[in-house]
């Protein structure tokens, strides 16, 4: 996979997580950049261990020869990951979860635990993914630091000025461009 197909997929995972910031930003009444720069780190890392592990465990899936013989099948495996995904996104923007509108004087760390720990498990499934697509692994994993930094300001920042509303566009633009990402893994990979 090119660096513009991996981008387009880690995008499409990370807006998940800029609506998740956009609601925690639209909360607090001022931004302490200190917490921000603590949980960009804390996102950041678990973001990162959950796309190694995820590479990792499709690596092993390979070396146990589940899969070696027949790339067709880890390249649909990795197409059928980017379309649950991508449902699992639009399912978030249909429901439109409420938030609970209370002023927060900071952004806190223990509610930033449990976003981390979901978004990280569907992280996990997208590194399998990549790892069935035999993606170069440090490519991912720079793209993924730089990617979840940068969504956790900006996702922060836009809620701090223009509160949630946006979140919804948020996931139905990550579901579209995981979508667009396993056509093109059909087409291109699976096809051939």
């Amino acid at each position: 996979m090119n660096w513009i197909e991996n981008l387009l997929i880690l995008v499409g995972i990370s807006l998940d997580i800029f609506a998740g910031m956009e609601c925690q930003g639209s909360l607090v009444a001022k931004i302490d950049k200190k917490h921000l720069t603590l949980v960009c780190g804390l996102i950041a890392i678990w973001q990162l261990a959950a796309l190694y592990i995820g590479n990792v465990l499709a690596g092993l899936l390979y070396i146990n020869d589940l899969a070696r013989n027949e790339r067709f099948i880890g390249t649909v495996i990795a197409a059928v990951i980017f379309f649950c995904l991508g449902v699992r996104l639009i399912v978030k923007a249909i429901r439109n979860e409420h938030v609970n509108e209370h002023r927060e004087e900071n952004l806190g760390f223990k509610r930033f635990w449990r976003m981390a720990a979901v978004t990280g498990i569907y992280t996990l499934l997208t590194g399998i993914a990549f790892g069935f697509l035999e993606t170069n692994l440090m490519v991912i994993l720079i793209m993924i630091v730089c990617l979840t930094i940068a969504v956790v300001i900006m996702g922060t920042y836009t809620g701090y000025h223009f509160g949630f509303e946006h979140k919804r566009k948020a996931y139905v633009g990550g579901a579209i461009l995981l979508w667009i990402a396993g056509f093109d893994v059909v087409f291109r990979y699976a096809m051939m």
